[in-house]
C-alpha cells in the first residue's frame, strides 16, 4: 500500500485520539470545577453555621439554622422530601430517654423507630446508615452532635434523610463528613453554652456561700456589743436592784432597750439581704400611699428620736405606689437611723416625698459631714461601712436599701447637697393606678413630724 494513501488516515485517527483526549481532559475539568464549587459552598455553609452560633448566647435557638443547612445538602431534584429532625439536649443527658430533656425540631415522628433511632445515636455517639458500616439498612444518616470530648460526649443527634444520595460512593462519604461536620460545630457551641453555664451557676454558688460567711461573721461580732450592754445592764439590775435609784434603773433600761433594737435591726437588715439575694423573689406588693409609709416610719422612730429631729415633709395628691409596704419602710428606717447617727447631734433630718414625670422620689436628708467623693458608690456595696468615726453595724443597711429599690424596679442614689449634707434618693417607678375606692388617706403635716 502507497504510504502516502495511508496518511489521510493517520492524520484522522490522530484527530480522533486527540478529540477524545481533550474531551476527557474538559469532562475532568468540568468534574473538578463542579467539585471545586461544591466544596466552596460547604465551606460558606460551615462558615455561615460558625458565624451564627458563635454570636449566639443560647445555640438552642438556632437549630434551625443548622437544620437548613442539612436540608440544603439535598440534590435539586430530591429538596422536596428530603427530611431533616434534629434531637438536641438542653442540659445533662438524662439516664432515661426523657422528652422534657431535650429539644426536638422537625417535622413530627409518624415512625417511631426514628426517635429510637435519635436516642440510640445520642447516647452512642456512633453514626449510622448508608456508607457508615452500622445498620446500613436504614434510608437516612444519623449523625452525633460530638462536643470536643470525642464520641462520649454528644449533645444531640440529626436524622437526615435526603431521598438519594450521590451515586459516587465517594461523593456520598464526603456529603456524609460535611453533614457530621455541620452537626460537630452545633454540638460544641451546645457544650460551650452548658460549660457557661454551668461556670456561672458555680460562681454564683461560690458567691452566694461567701457571703453567707462573711455574713455570719459580721454579724457575730457586730452582734457582740449590744449583748454585752444587755447582759451588763441586765445583771446590775437583779443583782442591784434595790441599791439603784429611780433614775439609775430607767437608764439600765433604757439602755437594754435601745441595744435590744440594735439588735432587732441587724437581725432584720440580714434577713432582708439574705431573701433580697435569693433567687425568685417574690414581694407582697400592694397599694400604698407615701404618706401612711413616711407615717409608719416616723411612729417607729419615738424611741430613737427623743428631741423630735425628724421633719416629714410630703407633696400633696401623690399617687399610690405599688410595693411591698414592710420593705420600703425597712428602707426609709434604715435611712433615717444613718442620718440621725450620721448626720451630727444637732441636725435636723427630712423625709421628702414628691412625684417626678416617671415617678415618686422618697428621700432622707441631713446638714452632716456628708459622704466622701471616694466612698459614695462603695457605701451601698455589702460589708462597706465608710470611714466615719464610730461607725457601728455589720454594714448591710445601706446594701439592704438599694436591693429593696431595685427589686421594685427603682434605684437608690446618693447626691450631696449644695450647703453640705447628704440626700440619700429612692426613686421608684410608677404603675397604672387602680380604679378610686374613694378612701381618705390622713396626710403627714407638711414641716412637722408625724407622731
Amino acid at each position: 500500500m502507497n504510504p502516502a494513501s495511508l496518511l489521510p488516515w493517520l492524520l484522522a485517527g490522530a484527530l480522533l485520539g486527540g478529540g477524545s483526549g481533550l474531551a476527557w481532559t474538559l469532562l475532568r475539568l468540568r468534574r473538578e470545577v463542579r467539585r471545586a464549587l461544591r466544596l466552596a459552598r460547604r465551606a460558606d455553609a460551615l462558615r455561615a453555621l460558625s458565624e451564627v452560633l458563635r454570636d449566639a448566647d443560647d445555640p438552642l435557638q438556632q437549630a434551625g439554622h443548622l437544620q437548613q443547612a442539612l436540608l440544603a445538602l439535598a440534590e435539586p431534584g430530591a429538596a422536596a422530601t428530603a427530611q431533616a429532625t434534629l434531637l438536641l439536649l438542653k442540659d445533662a443527658l438524662p439516664p432515661l430517654n426523657d422528652e422534657q430533656a431535650v429539644l426536638r425540631l422537625g417535622p413530627p415522628l409518624a415512625d417511631a423507630d426514628v426517635q429510637d433511632g435519635l436516642w440510640l445515636c445520642l447516647r452512642e455517639g456512633l453514626a449510622f446508615g448508608p456508607g457508615t458500616g452500622r445498620h446500613e439498612q436504614q434510608g437516612a444518616w444519623y449523625l452525633p452532635l460530638h462536643s470536643r470530648g470525642g464520641r462520649s460526649a454528644s449533645a444531640g443527634a440529626a436524622c437526615l434523610a435526603l431521598g438519594e444520595l450521590p451515586p459516587d460512593e465517594q461523593d456520598a462519604q464526603d456529603l456524609r463528613r460535611h453533614a457530621q461536620a455541620l452537626c460537630d460545630q452545633m454540638g460544641q457551641a451546645l457544650q460551650r453554652a452548658q460549660g457557661t453555664r454551668a461556670t456561672r451557676q458555680a460562681r454564683e454558688e461560690a458567691q452566694a456561700h461567701k457571703l453567707r460567711n462573711t455574713l455570719l461573721a459580721a454579724i457575730s461580732h457586730d452582734y457582740r456589743t449590744p449583748l454585752a450592754t444587755i447582759l451588763g445592764a441586765a445583771s446590775v439590775l437583779e443583782a442591784q436592784a434595790d441599791q439603784l435609784s429611780t433614775a439609775q434603773r430607767r437608764r439600765l433600761a433604757a439602755s437594754i432597750a435601745a441595744e435590744a433594737d440594735q439588735l432587732g435591726r441587724l437581725t432584720d437588715n440580714a434577713l432582708q439581704l439574705a431573701r433580697l439575694d435569693a433567687p425568685g423573689l417574690g414581694l407582697r406588693l400592694d397599694w400604698e400611699s407615701a404618706e401612711e409609709l413616711v407615717g409608719a416610719v416616723l411612729r417607729r422612730l419615738r424611741a430613737r428620736d427623743p428631741g423630735r429631729r425628724v421633719r416629714a415633709r410630703v407633696e400633696a395628691g401623690l399617687p399610690l405606689l405599688r410595693c411591698d409596704a414592710v420593705l420600703l419602710v425597712q428602707l426609709l428606717d434604715n435611712l433615717l437611723d444613718n442620718a440621725l447617727k450620721h448626720g451630727g447631734e444637732d441636725t435636723l433630718v427630712e423625709v421628702r416625698v414628691w412625684q417626678r414625670q416617671d415617678g415618686v422620689v422618697l428621700a432622707v436628708r441631713d446638714r452632716g459631714p456628708g459622704v466622701p467623693p471616694a466612698w459614695r458608690e462603695r457605701i451601698f456595696e455589702v460589708f462597706q461601712r465608710g470611714d466615719a468615726a464610730g461607725c457601728r453595724g455589720a454594714g448591710v443597711g445601706l446594701a439592704v436599701c438599694r436591693a429593696i429599690a431595685q427589686a421594685h424596679g427603682g434605684e437608690l442614689a446618693y447626691r450631696a447637697r449644695g450647703h453640705g449634707g447628704a440626700s440619700f434618693e429612692c426613686r421608684l417607678p410608677l404603675v397604672e393606678q387602680p380604679p378610686a375606692s374613694g378612701a381618705a388617706v390622713e396626710p403627714v403635716a407638711d414641716g412637722v413630724a408625724a407622731r
